[in-house]
C-alpha cells in the first residue's frame, strides 16, 4: 500500500512511494506527530539520480522487518534535497560539521522541535569497513532518546547554538581587487594538476566555474598560464569517460585522478555549466574540440533533458538495466566490451573503435567493460568512417535499456541551460538552439513565476511546484534571461531579469549587504541557511551577484551595482585561500574590474551588417560584457526596451556599435573588426 509520498510531484520521493516505510514529506504535521507519539524523526535527504540513495533504499527502505521497526519507533521524513536545497543545506551543515564530511544519503535524527543530535549519510545494512549497521543505528538512537532523553536534548540544542554562531560577515569585506584575483590565480596554480587537468585528486569534479575565471582573468590580464590550465583541462576532461563519446554531455564527477571512469548520473547544471564554458572556450582560443563538445552537449540537453513542457529536466540517474545480466547497476547504458564492438561493427570496424575509443580486453571499469575514451595518441582514422562508427554505435547503445530520467523542471538548473544555449546558438549560428532556450524561458514565466515575480523552485509536467524559489532560482534565472536578452534583442527579458534581482534586493539581502539562501518571510528553519561557496553550481550568493551586476551595466542602476559589490566581499575573502570553491565569485569579480564593459548595437534588423556587429558584439571576450541590440533612437522614438539603445544613432546610415567601460566610451564604429579590438584582451 503506497505510503504519504504518493501524493508528492518530485520523482525522487515517488520513488519512496511503495516503500515499507511510513515516510511523510517535510511538512508540520510530521513534527507534530513526532511531537504527540514521543519518538524521534528520521530525516532522509537525497536525490533521484543519486546511486548510493538508490542503494540504501534497496538494501533497508524496502526492507519489511527494518521499516517495521522504523516506523514503530520514529517518524520517517523524507526530503529531495533538489527540491528543499534549503532544508538540506542547514542539515548537512551540521553532519559537515559533526563528522568532517558529507554526501548523500543523508540521514540526521531529529528532536520533534527539528533540531539535529545524531548524524550520518549511508549506512550498510550489515556492519562494514567499521561502520555500523543501519540496524545498529536505529536500535542505538532508539535506547539513547529512551534512556538519556535529557543527554539527547542537550546536544541537539547545542548543536543548534554552534551552528547559530556560524553567521557570516562578508559584507563589510570590501571589493576583490587584481590583487585578490592574482592570489586566486596562485593558489589554482598551486593545486593545478599539471599531468591530468583539473584540480586536486579523485574524485575529480568538472570545475566549470574555476576555468570560467580562468578565461576571464586570461582575457582582462592576458595571463597565458591561465589560458593554458583552462584549455589542458578541458581537453583532459573532453577525451575521457567523464565525457560520453557518443552523446555527448558530461557526467557528474571522475572517480580517478584521469577522468575514466565516471560517476555515471548526468545533471543538468553541470551540463549547462560546462556547455557553456567550452563555448567561451572555443571564443577565446578557436580550438575545434571546444566547439565540438559545446555543441554535443547542448544537443545532449535537448534531446535527452528537454520535457514537453520545452524546461530541462534535472537528471539521467547513474543506474539502468545491465542488457546481459539483467540487473540494474552502475554504468551500464554506457560501459563497451570489445566483443560488443564487433557485434555491432564487425571485426574491422570494432578493432579500429576498440583502438580509438580505448576499449581493452581487461576492461577500464566494472567486469572487463571499458568507458569509452579518445586517448591522447589514438590512431588517426577516417573521419567519415569515424562518424559511422559513432552513429551505430549510438544507435545500438539507444536499444539498451536507457537510465531513468528525473523530470523535475529546477528553475534554477534551467536558467543556467538558457544562457548556455542561447550563447551557443549566437556563436554557432544554431538559431534552434536559442528556439529552445526561448521556449524554456517562456516556461519559466508561465509556470514558475507567479504575479509579483516571485519564483516557485520546481515544476513537473508543467504543474507548479509548492517550494518557493531560493536565492540560486533568483540569480540563475535572471542570469539566464539576461544572456537571452543579449542575444535576442528582446527587451522583455531584460524586463523580467529586473523583476528578479529586485526580489534579490527586497527579501534575501541582509543590512550589510550578504545574502542569504531563503527569503526573508520564508519558512523558520533551526538557521536560515547562507552559503556563498561554489561547489557543483554557482552558490544563490555569487550567482546573485552577478545578475545585479549585469543588470547595473544594462540599465545604469547604482543600488543593483552597490549591491553586487557589497556581495562580492564574500570573493575578497576567500578567493585567495579557497579559489577552487568561489569559482563562479572570482569570474563575476572579473567582469567588475573589466567594467563590465556596455555594448549597444543599432541598425535596421534586416541589415546583415547590424547582424554581424551583433555576433562580433557577443564573441567578444572583455569579462561579463553586455550586449543590447535594436533600433537607433531616432528610428522608434523610444530607444527600443534597452537603456542602453538611448540616443545612440547610426554613424553615416550604417549600423553602429558602441562600446563604454567606467564611464567612459570608445569611439562609436561600423567596422566589426575595430568593435572587436574595443571589446578584446586588455594588458596591464
Amino acid at each position: 500500500m503506497p505510503n504519504r509520498l504518493a501524493n508528492e510531484t518530485s520523482p525522487y520521493l515517488l520513488q519512496h512511494a511503495d516503500n515499507p516505510v511510513d515516510w511523510w514529506p517535510w511538512s508540520p504535521e510530521a513534527f507534530a506527530e513526532a511531537r504527540e507519539r514521543g519518538v524521534p524523526v528520521l530525516l532522509s535527504v537525497g536525490y533521484s539520480s543519486c546511486h548510493w540513495c538508490h542503494v540504501m533504499a534497496h538494501e533497508s527502505f524496502e526492507d519489511e522487518l527494518v521499516a517495521a521497526y522504523m516506523n514503530e519507533h520514529f517518524v520517517n521524513v523524507k526530503v529531495d534535497r533538489e527540491e528543499r536545497p534549503d532544508v538540506d543545506a542547514v542539515y548537512m551543515e551540521a553532519v559537515q560539521a559533526a563528522t568532517g564530511q558529507g554526501g548523500w544519503p543523508m540521514s540526521v535524527f531529529l528532536t520533534a522541535d527539528a533540531e539535529p543530535f545524531y548524524f550520518g549519510t549511508y549506512f550498510p545494512p550489515d556492519p562494514r569497513h567499521g561502520m555500523p549497521s543501519f540496524m545498529q543505528v536505529l536500535e542505538g538512537v532508539r535506547t539513547a532518546w529512551a534512556g538519556r532523553r535529557e543527554e539527547v536534548a542537550e546536544v541537539a540544542q547545542r548543536i543548534v547554538r554552534d551552528l547559530a554562531g556560524r553567521q557570516l560577515d562578508y559584507g563589510k569585506a570590501g571589493t576583490p581587487g587584481p590583487e585578490e584575483l592574482a592570489q586566486a590565480l596562485l593558489a589554482l596554480t598551486r593545486e593545478y594538476d599539471a599531468t591530468r587537468g583539473g584540480f586536486g585528486g579523485a574524485p575529480k569534479f568538472p570545475p566549470s566555474m574555476v576555468l570560467e575565471f580562468l578565461l576571464r582573468h586570461h582575457a582582462r590580464t592576458g595571463s597565458e598560464g591561465a589560458l593554458q590550465m583552462a584549455a589542458d583541462t578541458g581537453e583532459a576532461m573532453a577525451r575521457g569517460g567523464i565525457y560520453d563519446q557518443l552523446g555527448g554531455g558530461f557526467a557528474r564527477y571522475s572517480v580517478d585522478r584521469e577522468w575514466v571512469v565516471p560517476h555515471f548520473e548526468k545533471m543538468l547544471y553541470d551540463n549547462a555549466l560546462l556547455c557553456r564554458v567550452y563555448a567561451h572556450l572555443w571564443r577565446a582560443t578557436g580550438s575545434d574540440l571546444a566547439r565540438r563538445v559545446a555543441l554535443e552537449t547542448a544537443d545532449f540537453m535537448v534531446r535527452e533533458l528537454r520535457t514537453e513542457q520545452g524546461g530541462f529536466a534535472s537528471a539521467l540517474d547513474a543506474d539502468s538495466e545491465d542488457p546481459v545480466t539483467g540487473a540494474h547497476v552502475e554504468g551500464a547504458y554506457y560501459s563497451w566490451t570489445p566483443a560488443q564492438l564487433r557485434e555491432v561493427l564487425g571485426e574491422a570496424d570494432g578493432e579500429l573503435a576498440a583502438a580509438h575509443f580505448g576499449v581493452t580486453e581487461e576492461g577500464t571499469f566494472e567486469h572487463g567493460t571499458s568507458v569509452l575514451q579518445l586517448p591522447q595518441d589514438g590512431p588517426v582514422t577516417d573521419a567519415a568512417r569515424l562518424a559511422g562508427i559513432k552513429e551505430r554505435l549510438l544507435a545500438a547503445r539507444s536499444a539498451r535499456p536507457a537510465p531513468g530520467r528525473d523530470d523535475k523542471v529546477v528553475a534554477a538548473w534551467n536558467g543556467l541551460a538558457i544562457a548556455a544555449l542561447a550563447e551557443c546558438g549566437a556563436y554557432f549560428e544554431r538559431p534552434d538552439l536559442v528556439e529552445r532556450a526561448t521556449e524554456a524561458a517562456d516556461l519559466l514565466v508561465r509556470v514558475h513565476m507567479d504575479g509579483r515575480a516571485r519564483l516557485a523552485r520546481t515544476s513537473k509536467d508543467g504543474q507548479t511546484g509548492a517550494n518557493a524559489g531560493v536565492l540560486e532560482d533568483y540569480g540563475d534565472v535572471a542570469e539566464g534571461f539576461l544572456a537571452l536578452a543579449s542575444v535576442t534583442g528582446e527587451g522583455v527579458w531584460l524586463e523580467f531579469a529586473g523583476f528578479l534581482v529586485d526580489l534579490v534586493l527586497d527579501r534575501f539581502t541582509a543590512e550589510d549587504g550578504s545574502l542569504y539562501d531563503t527569503a526573508h518571510d520564508a519558512e523558520k528553519l533551526i538557521r536560515r541557511p547562507q552559503d556563498p561557496t561554489d561547489t557543483a553550481a554557482p552558490s544563490g550568493w555569487t550567482a546573485a551577484a552577478g545578475a545585479l551586476l549585469s543588470y547595473a551595466a544594462h540599465t545604469g542602476s547604482e543600488a543593483h551595482r552597490t549591491a553586487a559589490e557589497r556581495a562580492l566581499g564574500v570573493v575578497h575573502a576567500l578567493g585567495p585561500r579557497a579559489p577552487r570553491f568561489i569559482g563562479h565569485g572570482l569570474a563575476v569579480a572579473e567582469a567588475l574590474l573589466d567594467g563590465p564593459r556596455e555594448v549597444a548595437v543599432v541598425g535596421d534588423p534586416a541589415d546583415e551588417a547590424r547582424a554581424e556587429l551583433h555576433r562580433t558584439a557577443l564573441l567578444g571576450t572583455a569579462p561579463g560584457a553586455v550586449v543590447a541590440v535594436g533600433l537607433p533612437r531616432a528610428a522608434d522614438g523610444s530607444g527600443g526596451e534597452f537603456p542602453l539603445l538611448a540616443e545612440r544613432t547610426l554613424v553615416h546610415d550604417l549600423p553602429t556599435a558602441y562600446v563604454c567601460r567606467h564611464f567612459v566610451c570608445a569611439r562609436p564604429t561600423t567596422d566589426p573588426v575595430e568593435l572587436a579590438e574595443q571589446l578584446g584582451t586588455v594588458r596591464p
